[in-house]
């Protein structure tokens, strides 16, 4: 080719203006054809993948459900079990009075949600994990920070761990539940509400006392079993104890038969017989299997009849040792003294008399 020809070439062609610069270059058809072949070829090489990490998410979430699902409706039905079954405490007519269908309701129904939240907790927590593991994402710093943090929020929050713990073997173990009567160390009262960290009580003034339940080293429960009734009748020691025995067993007689005190005695009333004897009076010992805090009123209504029994029996009750009054007079404690002496008063005229003469001075 010529140099002319070249000249003409290059004259030809359009120069490109200050204006042209600026703007963007427009993709040609050529591009966009690229572009579509390139990203079609990176779904085609990638698409088994992606399949392959769905199906795996996919079989994670639905045996997670599907084992979550199981594992509640097994926990419902040992828990609905454990409250058809009524056990009698030692195999006695007594012992089935003493089961409270209510209570073991909201004990297994306590029970049941606790497990399964934590049934819960577990099987969609290492889904989630196995979920990530999926997507090729390094769980190694994150278990070790959820460790760090376990151990940081372990140490402090302790307490809290300890009373969530104490609540939940109180509740398995059921120690105590609402309505019953506790002595808790820290506090005694009526359980009004029972908590996995703490727990309600009415005491006796009507205040309400909120206990931790980890603070809870020993409770004494009031309300579950029996109570004892025990009433102590002090006579005179000469009185005759088969004419004592017989009007009390009267009593007991009576009152087991009446309204409401048949229902609130569990038990016969029976004398155990003599507690102590001293040189002017003897106890004699009453006691009686009552319902569960109603011991204190049983008392009462046994004391009430026992004393109205002795009253007509003609046998008195001693309430403790007489003092009897001394019929010699005690002496004048003023008695061996001597009477005043007038020469102890100075002004009197005996002193006065008696006062020596002082001589008169002599003046030169």
């Amino acid at each position: 080719m010529s140099l002319s020809a070249v000249l003409l070439a290059a004259s030809a062609s359009p120069s490109p203006s200050p204006s042209d610069s600026s703007t963007p270059a427009v993709p040609s058809l050529q591009d966009a054809q690229e572009s579509a072949t390139n990203a079609a070829s990176w779904v085609e090489q990638n698409w088994s993948t992606w399949l392959a990490i769905g199906l795996r998410v996919l079989l994670i979430l639905v045996i997670a459900a599907v084992l979550r699902v199981a594992v509640r409706r097994a926990i419902t039905k040992l828990i609905d079990r454990m409250n058809r079954t009524v056990q009698a405490v030692d195999g006695t007519a007594l012992g089935g009075l003493l089961v409270n269908v209510e209570r073991r309701r909201q004990r297994s129904q306590a029970i049941g949600s606790v497990l399964r939240s934590v049934a819960s907790f577990i099987i969609m927590g290492t889904a989630a994990l196995m979920i990530l593991g999926t997507f090729e994402i390094n769980l190694a710093p994150l278990l070790a920070s959820a460790g760090v943090a376990g151990v940081a929020i372990g140490f402090g929050a302790r307490n809290l761990v300890t009373d969530f713990l104490s609540g939940v073997f109180m509740i398995l173990e059921d120690q105590y539940g609402v309505g019953d009567t506790v002595d808790a160390g820290v506090a005694s009262g009526e359980v009004i509400e029972v908590g996995l960290r703490v727990t309600k009580l009415r005491g006796d003034n009507g205040e309400i006392w909120y206990v931790r339940n980890g603070e809870v080293k020993r409770i004494g429960n009031l309300s579950q079993g029996w109570a004892t009734a025990g009433v102590d009748v002090t006579v005179r020691a000469e009185e005759d104890l088969d004419k004592v025995r017989a009007t009390i067993d009267d009593v007991a007689e009576r009152m087991s038969k009446d309204e409401p005190w048949n229902e609130l005695l569990w038990g016969p009333i029976e004398v155990l017989g003599l507690d102590s004897v001293l040189l002017d009076s003897m106890v004699v010992r009453v006691s009686a299997k009552t319902m569960p805090g109603k011991a204190l009123t049983v008392e009462r209504e046994l004391r009430w009849r026992i004393k109205r029994a002795f009253d007509e029996a003609q046998i008195p009750i001693v309430g403790g040792p007489v003092v009897l009054p001394d019929p010699t007079p005690a002496a004048d404690p003023t008695a061996g003294m001597a009477a005043p002496s007038a020469y102890a008063n100075t002004s009197s005229p005996q002193a006065q008399a008696a006062t020596p003469i002082t001589p008169p001075s002599v003046t030169k």
